[in-house]
């Protein structure tokens, strides 16, 4: 089985309470939750890369619980999306093993979530930034929460290791008015509309 220690854990939150225009009721918050951890399949090429979903799901719930504690609770919170950086002796691949336990595991703890997760993963030198694509959790055409969160580890990842990383939020785009579809008026029950 993959193994996958934890170099670190790191947490952040913003409130977004002005972007010109009028001041909002309430500020918008989101925030991401990541690990670097050891990338086991650095530095080679494994044919099967499936066992290591399963033994990261524990991690996915972790970084679940952490973002939702630091956003002050799951009420509220109607956005969200999922990345990888993975150091330079990895593959893009080894990011796509954080699909389920990080996507399933906020859908877990979040309840009533029927939007695809929004996700991105590259390779990336030490230092590297990831722009986390964020979506509504129940409809993926609400325009108002096509977002993204950058994401740095000054230090990581290193050649060896993959940052996984876990991105909600509370509230779309200050003064989204681009149109389209609104959350109040999401109908289907299909994760689109």
């Amino acid at each position: 089985m993959p193994d996958f220690p934890i170099r670190k854990i790191l947490t952040l939150v913003e409130e977004i309470r002005h972007e010109n225009g009028p001041l909002p009721d309430r500020p918008v918050m989101r925030g991401f939750a990541c690990a670097v951890v050891k990338n086991p399949f650095a530095g080679s090429y494994a044919a099967d890369l499936q066992p290591g979903m399963e033994d990261l799901k524990s991690l996915g719930l972790d970084l679940t619980d952490r973002l939702i504690a630091a956003l002050g609770g799951a009420d509220g919170i109607d956005g969200y999306g999922k990345g990888a950086l993975i150091g330079a002796a990895g593959e893009a691949e080894h990011g796509a093993l954080w699909h389920v336990p990080g996507g399933y595991a906020m859908r877990q703890r979040l309840g009533e979530s029927r939007a695809i997760v929004p996700s991105a993963m590259k390779v990336a030198p030490l230092g590297g930034t990831l722009d986390v694509p964020l979506g509504h959790i129940n409809a993926a055409y609400v325009r108002s929460h096509f977002d993204a969160i950058p994401v740095c580890v000054p230090d990581g990842p290193r050649a060896d290791e993959i940052v996984f990383i876990l991105a909600m939020a509370k509230g779309g785009r200050v003064h989204s008015r681009m149109g389209g579809l609104e959350a109040w008026d999401i109908k289907a029950m299909d994760g689109l509309r």
